[in-house]
């Protein structure tokens, strides 16, 4: 089922268990303007609260890019003051907190290039699996960009500190290879089996116990953050629900009678 958007550049739709995300901005290589960040961030939402939805896929229409970067030919009249940087920000953040914090297991299906904002989303996601012909890269140093210390604190958590500063300061682009050997991305297939194979993955995740997914993704957004501010209460609460649950129950009946579970996220 095909999902309206503010915006054609993001395309949405629900096929079954999976919502599915396209980035669908081709002739810039899918690069983000502000109208498909905060078309994101309302999806996502729609997404959160949809019980069928059980994983989400985002890609980049095309072969050549899953994103580009930011749509820098939108700077001069949607950054050129700070007033400006702070409002296309803040539709940036959300966007990206939505990605983060969304209680479904998201997966970035990478081909091209995943530059920039691209790579900021991809490592939003809770799985990046990448074709043999992607690129990523970070180049702010050769624009003058700042980030900010929340995304350049993502990419550490996920690569390391060395590696970040590595992408940083260097500016450079580095393929597959290197972002597996990094950390960055969790596969990478053949361009042609790529879909195929993450379709295959998405299947696996939307069979199992959703309140389990539910529980473990919580409790790693809660290491994430500070020791202080993580609510263990809720992971405690969230774990608690799973043993409560009819899941549960259906999930030791099928184990006994050798069969596959069919879980409702009740």
């Amino acid at each position: 089922m095909d999902m309206q958007t503010a915006t054609d550049k993001l395309l949405a739709r629900k096929d079954g268990a999976v919502g599915w995300i396209v980035f669908n901005n081709p002739q810039k290589r899918n690069a983000m303007s502000l109208e498909m960040w905060e078309a994101l961030g309302t999806v996502l939402d729609d997404f959160a609260r949809d019980t069928a939805i059980r994983v989400v896929i985002l890609k980049g229409a095309g072969e050549k890019a899953f994103i580009s970067g930011a749509d820098i030919s939108e700077f001069g009249e949607k950054r050129a003051t700070l007033a400006a940087v702070a409002a296309y920000d803040a539709a940036s953040d959300r966007a990206n907190r939505a990605l983060r914090d969304c209680p479904k297991p998201t997966i970035a299906m990478i081909r091209g290039y995943c530059l920039g904002g691209g790579m900021s989303v991809a490592v939003c996601c809770d799985l990046r699996i990448a074709s043999e012909d992607s690129r990523f890269g970070v180049p702010a140093a050769k624009l003058g960009v700042g980030y900010r210390y929340e995304a350049l604190k993502r990419l550490a958590d996920l690569v390391g500190p060395s590696f970040t500063g590595e992408i940083f300061y260097t500016g450079r682009q580095f393929d597959a290879q290197e972002a597996l050997r990094m950390g960055l991305v969790n596969r990478v297939l053949p361009p042609a089996g790529l879909e195929q194979y993450v379709l295959k993955y998405a299947a696996t995740i939307a069979e199992n116990a959703p309140l389990t997914i539910a529980s473990v993704k919580r409790s790693l957004l809660e290491m994430a953050k500070d020791a202080g501010e993580r609510d263990l209460a809720l992971c405690k609460k969230m774990v608690e629900a799973c043993f409560a649950s009819e899941d549960y129950v259906e999930g030791r009946n099928a184990f006994m009678e050798k069969r596959k579970p069919v879980f409702k996220g009740r």
